[in-house]
């Protein structure tokens, strides 16, 4: 979801549509697989707007902790920054135009007879609460 600060808003106004974000500072995640873009959906088809922005992170902590601090606009899942919504640190933004993506988890482990039985378990674990 993309979130900001109440104070950021109150200093650079609210976006409203998707393009308004190039009015603004959007901080964006930095790893390699990384898109320069943020998915959107309106009228149910899927698009992609390039954003920029004057800090890039490689976590989504960080990010949020950014636009705490009033720094600009970011992108980021919503289990990180849930608690600081509820709080009133962060505003969500753009709503209706998420795509509701979700991004793919991987557990690669070695297997075999000689396989710790805790990585089994635990990999058993993530299937289910990831599922």
């Amino acid at each position: 979801m993309i979130v900001a600060s109440p104070a950021y808003l109150a200093r650079h106004g609210t976006p409203h549509i998707p393009k308004d974000l190039h009015d603004h500072n959007c901080l964006s995640f930095n790893f390699r697989r990384a898109e320069p873009v943020w998915p959107f959906r309106r009228d149910g088809r899927d698009y992609a707007l390039a954003v920029s922005g004057n800090i890039e992170a490689n976590n989504g902590e960080t990010l949020g902790q950014l636009a705490i601090d009033g720094v600009g606009i970011t992108r980021v899942g919503f289990f990180g920054v849930e608690d600081d919504i509820a709080a009133g640190r962060l505003v969500p933004l753009l709503e209706e135009y998420n795509p509701g993506d979700r991004e793919a988890v991987h557990a690669v482990f070695a297997g075999g007879p000689n396989m710790p039985a805790r990585v089994r378990v635990f990999v058993d674990f993530l299937a289910e609460r990831l599922a």
